[in-house]
């Protein structure tokens, strides 16, 4: 090769470089959803939790934004989760209780899964050219009786690996018709690393396309299993204290795992990773893992739906900042990272959720929001916390104030959660032309639903 010929192909190798790198710089970001199982407001350090360590969650963190007034779309995870995935309070789509038999659903007056004419976030992003994935807990149809529940393809997932609560539940974490079994070949304990693992893998196969990746482990969820190696690093306390903040502690450790494989892959700067957890905990061992806030899953005040939400994407994301005043709801995650990722929101639907793109940003809220919540269709075949924990059936929040009530409208509780965010006093009576006007906004959204 002569020395000309030479010198064109070093600038064409040159011009190939800068036109990748280029590329990568604009490429649209991997997108990891950490859903977490009945994680409590109390449970993560960096909101004030006491029962483990929590380092590497602490420092997702202290690298990206914490968010104080994140709320769940409900108590409980079946619908909780249905409205991450379609962007829609999930009472439109006919789940309000945990997914169970069909006689369980009919009792509740529930579907036996999501339909799949609902919208779906993955499905909107892998029509944006984006490679998809669910590892973890699904439970939004599959188990128990109910088998015809549609598969993940059906709502725009490339690949799956889920539990017993699926409708295609992976063999070596089911290898009984349960939810775990100390038969299995990836044990209790070992399961939130099998999804990190299965995540990673991901990844690394797609190196060139963008990734959504559902990264929903079912800690900690009950039962607390810890490894005896773990749960001897907790010899004090009462018993099941202990199994929990073993769990807890390899759970932060799984999350630290998932960074340091990020970070290996090359993939760290260009991964936005979200970190929130479906529902309340429960139980709360004396409301510890509430850390003030009144309630538990299962229930409607603020210890049932405000949850830990944290957003980490290096450059563009605020690192090292804490977000006291955006109000920001499960089913706005639908828009805001169809928003990030460029893709186009489903021509049809009429999604509850707003796009919070530029409070993800670092930017401030515009706009006063109203929020509807609701648990609880009759007496019978819905599980409530007990005593001071159990909320009426109906709430709404719109800018301080947030107001409870039952289908009826009767049994009104209202609190200012800006001056009394563990709502201890009732100012319904005080504060009489809020009341009526919030339980006549509440309630004609109940009416409106199936």
């Amino acid at each position: 090769m002569d020395r000309r010929h030479f010198l064109r192909s070093v600038a064409a190798a040159g011009a190939a470089s800068l036109a990748a790198r280029a590329g990568a710089a604009t490429r649209a970001p991997n997108i990891i959803l950490i859903l977490t199982d009945d994680m409590g407001w109390g449970d993560v350090g960096c909101y004030g939790g006491r029962f483990a360590p929590t380092p590497n969650l602490d420092q997702l963190a202290a690298e990206g934004t914490r968010y104080q007034q994140y709320y769940s779309a409900s108590p409980i995870c079946s619908p909780s989760r249905t409205g991450l995935t379609t962007g829609m309070y999930p009472g439109r789509w006919r789940i309000t209780s945990y997914l169970q038999t069909r006689a369980g659903n009919a009792a509740c007056g529930q579907a036996d899964y999501l339909d799949p004419a609902a919208p779906s976030l993955a499905r909107a992003l892998k029509a944006a050219g984006y490679a998809t994935a669910h590892f973890g807990k699904w439970h939004m149809g599959g188990g128990r009786d109910v088998r015809d529940a549609p598969k993940f393809a059906a709502y725009g997932f490339d690949e799956n690996a889920s539990t017993w609560e699926s409708p295609e539940p992976h063999p070596d974490i089911t290898s009984t018709d349960w939810i775990w079994a100390p038969s299995d070949k990836v044990k209790r304990y070992d399961r939130t690393g099998f999804f990190v693992d299965k995540t990673l893998d991901f990844l690394k196969r797609h190196p060139d396309q963008p990734c959504y990746v559902n990264l929903w482990p079912d800690d900690t969820h009950t039962p607390f299993v810890p490894s005896d190696d773990r749960l001897a690093s907790y010899p004090e306390g009462p018993p099941e204290q202990r199994r929990f903040a073993a769990v807890l502690d390899e759970y932060d450790r799984q999350i630290g795992r998932l960074l340091t494989g990020l970070r290996a892959l090359g993939q760290e700067q260009n991964t936005l990773l979200l970190f929130t957890s479906d529902n309340g905990a429960l139980p709360t061992f004396g409301g510890r893992r509430s850390a003030g806030l009144r309630g538990s899953k299962l229930g409607l005040y603020e210890g049932g739906i405000r949850m830990p939400f944290v957003a980490r994407w290096p450059g563009h994301v605020p690192a090292g900042r804490v977000d006291d005043a955006s109000v920001l709801h499960a089913v706005d995650l639908f828009p805001t990272l169809c928003a990030v990722a460029g893709a186009s929101l489903p021509a049809t639907a009429r999604l509850d959720g707003r796009d919070q793109s530029t409070v993800l940003l670092g930017g401030g809220q515009t706009g006063e929001r109203t929020l509807y919540f609701e648990y609880g269709r009759n007496a019978t075949a819905f599980a409530y916390p007990q005593g001071r924990d159990r909320s009426p059936v109906l709430a709404v929040r719109q800018g301080k104030w947030k107001l409870l009530c039952n289908a009826d409208g009767g049994g009104a509780e209202l609190y200012d959660l800006a001056a009394d965010r563990n709502e201890t006093t009732d100012v319904a009576a005080k504060e009489q032309a809020v009341t009526g006007r919030l339980r006549d906004l509440v309630t004609a959204w109940r009416r409106e639903l199936p």
